[in-house]
Formats: structure tokens, sequence, C-alpha cells
């Protein structure tokens, strides 16, 4: 489903608003990532992200203040130099075919919604999922909870 065109893209920024891109069109797969990384990293119980080609992902300003820490297993997670906001997630083996950008940095309102639960062995004892979608214990092609 195409949310947004080139012709009026989708917006996000950082917190202090130094970063500021946009997407052209988002892909179907948005997961909420429950591993340890991601939930140290947002300070959360959990990560939301969403999918977009690369070709279809734009920096309008403040490429050049973003930071990034490249983790022991080779992931990478990029965020605004100044406030510290989370944008970007790039996976060890990332081809660069698709950029994971964080969906709480969007300005814009979409229509998809996350289809998934991963990493959900690394879950905080004091949440619990209760929607409907599915959960894995690590990635989507590992084991599906029932």
């Amino acid at each position: 489903m195409n949310i947004k065109s080139k012709k009026n893209p989708l917006t996000g920024s950082c917190l202090c608003g130094s970063i500021q891109y946009s997407v052209d069109k988002i892909e179907k797969q948005m997961a909420h990532c429950h591993c340890t990384m991601c939930r140290k990293f947002h300070g959360a119980a959990f990560a939301t992200f969403g999918e977009v080609r690369a070709e279809n992902f734009h920096w309008i300003n403040g490429e050049d203040i973003l930071k990034i820490y490249v983790a022991n297993n080779g992931t990478t997670r990029s965020f605004c130099g100044i406030c510290g906001s989370s944008l970007i997630f790039s996976p060890s083996n990332d081809t660069g075919e698709y950029v994971e950008f964080a969906l709480g940095t969007l300005d814009s309102k979409i229509e998809n919604k996350p289809d998934a639960h991963i990493f959900t062995d690394y879950g905080v004892c004091w949440f619990k999922v209760t929607d409907d979608l599915p959960q894995f214990n690590e990635g989507r092609d590992s084991t599906k909870k029932t």
C-alpha cells in the first residue's frame, strides 16, 4: 500500500528539530522490537520501526549532525547529535536497499500499523503484549509464539 507519493511525502524529525527527513513510501513491514539494545536505546519497553526503500528516504536537514553507534554485533543506530533522538537502525548484514527508521519520529500521520512484535524473548517483565499481532521469539524468521 502506498501511504504517500513523491508529490506529498511524509515528514519526520528529531526532538529538537535539527534533523528532518522525508519518506515517499513506507513498506508494509513495521514491527515493535523488544530486543535489549532497542529497549535501552529508546528507553522504552520496545522500539517501533518502519521500513522504506533507500531511494524513498531523504534527509532534508541535519544529516551532518547525525551520530552513529556501532554495537558489538555490528548493528548501527543513528541518532541526533544534539537531542539524542533515535532515528535509524541498520542490521549487521545491511545491504543499503532499505532504511529502518523510528516511527515515533514521524511528524505526518500514517494509515499503516505495525504488523508484528519481534525479539519478544528479550522483553521486559513489566510489559505484557496484549494485542493480536504475531509475536516472534527473535526476528521474523524465528519461532512464532502461539
